[in-house]
């Protein structure tokens, strides 16, 4: 299988002084105090996420 192209976009973004990041499936999660906490909690996110799909992927679905 071939490696893919990926392309990072900015996904942190701030409203009113709180911080926001994006995710691939749609949503915009926060808010956060600082962009410091919101890169931490892509991070986490994406954790999160991987965790689940190993889960389903040991169920078989």
């Amino acid at each position: 299988m071939a490696p893919g192209t990926h392309y990072r976009s900015e996904r942190v973004s701030a409203v009113n002084g709180q911080y926001f990041f994006s995710t691939r499936e749609g949503t915009l999660e926060g808010p956060f105090f600082t962009r410091v906490d919101a890169e931490r909690e892509i991070a986490l996110y994406i954790r999160r996420i991987q965790q689940a799909s190993a889960l389903m992927a040991l169920s078989g679905r």
